[in-house]
């Protein structure tokens, strides 16, 4: 049983451009940082970072609406090109409002305009860009660790994570898309609670729960921290396993 941990976020990162070795750049400003990567640690790292070094960007100025797109924007009053990405990584529309669009991406995931955002996303030669989810997050999660473990000897869980809204709250959180190292979801069925009852439904989602604790040292905006170090927390002794593991199945969606 976890009674403590602690977070600390990475200070220093660049702008992450196309291609950069986003390991290194991680493990170089820890180091600088007077810090070092323990096995153990769990590394949750924003999902437009990697997007940024995967080269998961789009100019919106080479885009074309279909006519699918002209439709979309004009019931949700967005910018046809930005309805016109976020289809073309898209398997199914869910919702479509004035100012929202929920699709499911491909990766799965069912959020808002797919992942999609320009926030954070510098323009190149002048023109807008924006950022797509990472093509496979999870492959991507054990592509950093692999990396990371190489750079330091130290066996680590990354998570790559994102800010999704909730049908029935307002506001964000942090949560996870990918992640490796680590067992996402914790299913506690057969355990009893205080009083000898048994549990029945009780799943916990742990690398929701972490994604969420490490958002709250990354920020929404401008603060230039997108990635976090967690220690001290240890895991069941389950499989690690691949985030695409909590998405629940369209058959299984009370909502669909």
């Amino acid at each position: 049983m976890n009674e403590s941990m602690t977070l600390f976020s990475v200070p220093g990162l660049p702008m992450i451009r196309p291609g950069d070795d986003l390991a290194q750049l991680i493990a170089e400003k820890i180091e600088s940082a007077g810090q070092q990567l323990h096995s153990g640690d769990i590394l949750v790292i924003a999902q437009k970072v990697v997007s940024k070094a995967e080269g998961r960007l789009v100019r919106l100025s080479a885009v074309t609406p279909g006519e699918r797109a002209l439709e979309l924007a004009e019931i949700t009053g967005k910018d046809p090109r930005i309805v016109q990405v976020i289809l073309d990584d898209s398997h199914e529309v869910v919702r479509a409002r004035r100012g929202l669009l929920i699709v499911e991406q491909k990766s799965g995931w069912v959020c808002a305009h797919g992942g999609m955002d320009r926030s954070n996303v510098q323009p190149v030669d002048g023109e807008e860009m924006v950022a797509l989810l990472p093509e496979n997050s999870d492959a991507s999660a054990e592509g950093l660790r692999a990396r990371l473990a190489e750079l330091t000897g130290a066996q680590v869980a990354v998570l790559i994570s994102d800010s999704h809204g909730r049908p029935w709250k307002f506001g964000t959180m942090g949560v996870c898309i990918g992640c490796a190292g680590i067992p996402p979801i914790w299913n506690q069925r057969g355990l009893y609670d205080l009083f000898g009852y048994e549990l029945v439904a009780s799943e916990e989602c742990l690398v929701d729960e972490l994604a969420g604790a490490a958002a709250l040292l990354m920020g929404q905006s401008a603060e230039g921290r997108p990635v976090v170090v967690i220690r001290g927390y240890t895991p069941p002794n389950l499989p690690a396993a691949p985030a695409t593991v909590i998405q629940r199945p369209k058959e299984f969606d009370a909502f669909r």
